[in-house]
């Protein structure tokens, strides 16, 4: 399997235990945004938040998508996501170039 550089990226984000983060996620990829979303079982969160160390019971999206994508998700956060600062790290990766057909063609790029 060749592994190619591509404009694929991963997006991560959280939300509360209580969210419906299937919910959240079916939009993602409903609206063409993400091919993908994994959402990982609730996790413990430790932060800094205003001056004060919290704790609470998250979970974990992956979001698998594209670089041109990326401007179109984070909008569609500011619509949806609960947070007041949500979480939202872009990290790039390198993928064969079946998966990327895949990518691409999820999220309408083809």
């Amino acid at each position: 399997m060749k592994v190619q550089e591509a404009n694929a990226v991963v997006v991560l984000t959280t939300l509360g235990e209580s969210t419906d983060a299937a919910a959240f996620a079916r939009v993602l990829v409903a609206d063409r945004l993400a091919a993908c979303v994994n959402v990982l079982p609730t996790m413990t969160s430790l932060y800094r938040w205003k001056g004060s160390i919290e704790e609470d019971r998250e979970q974990q999206l992956v979001i698998k998508t594209t670089q041109e994508r990326v401007p179109a998700i984070e909008a569609r956060f500011q619509e949806l996501h609960p947070y007041e600062l949500p979480e939202f790290v872009v990290l790039s990766v390198d993928a064969s170039a079946a998966y990327l057909d895949w990518l691409r063609d999820a999220v309408g790029e083809k």
